[in-house]
């Protein structure tokens, strides 16, 4: 069972780029999951998930032999990080009242490529995070490169819709 939600129910067998397959699926399951119930349904989606993720990562590892700390295969730390980028754009539309399938795109799009590169490119504390390795430091890069790329998604709508003069 945790290595069925550790690889997202196989998504992670996807090649090449397993964690941008995940991502990828994961905006689609955001949107989807706005769609039906908006920010709230997508907050608690992500609440969810993130506890399992830390539970299932740390049991589909320590049942391994191969001593690998953070296999490609796991990407359900991918799909916790990129629906916390989701939430930003969610709230943004559901704040501004926007109807529930109505979704600009560049918000969705903005999260998804903020999340990949602090995901690959590992800055600062998603760096120190992926060093762990251990459980907790393959669930917690993505989840910081997912805070880290909500901020970029509210800055960026905050300069698009005018709030910050740049």
């Amino acid at each position: 069972m945790s290595q069925l939600l550790t690889t997202f129910f196989g998504v992670g067998y996807l090649r090449p780029a397993s964690g941008t397959w995940a991502s990828a699926l994961a905006v689609i399951l955001a949107i989807f999951l706005h769609g039906v119930g908006g920010f709230p349904l997508l907050l608690l989606a992500t609440l969810v998930i993130i506890p399992i993720g830390f539970v299932a990562v740390k049991n589909d590892l320590a049942t391994r032999k191969d001593g690998v700390t953070d296999p490609s295969e796991i990407v359900i730390d991918e799909v916790a990080g990129q629906w916390i980028a989701m939430c930003a754009p969610s709230a943004g539309f559901w704040f501004a009242g926007l109807p529930p399938w109505d979704i600009p795109w560049p918000g969705p799009l903005t999260a998804f490529l903020a999340f990949r590169l602090f995901d690959i490119w590992k800055p600062w504390i998603v760096g120190r995070a992926d060093r762990r390795n251990d459980a907790a430091g393959v669930m917690l890069d993505d989840l910081y490169a997912g805070l880290m790329a909500a901020v970029v998604v509210m800055i960026a709508a905050g300069v698009a819709h005018g709030i910050f003069h740049v």
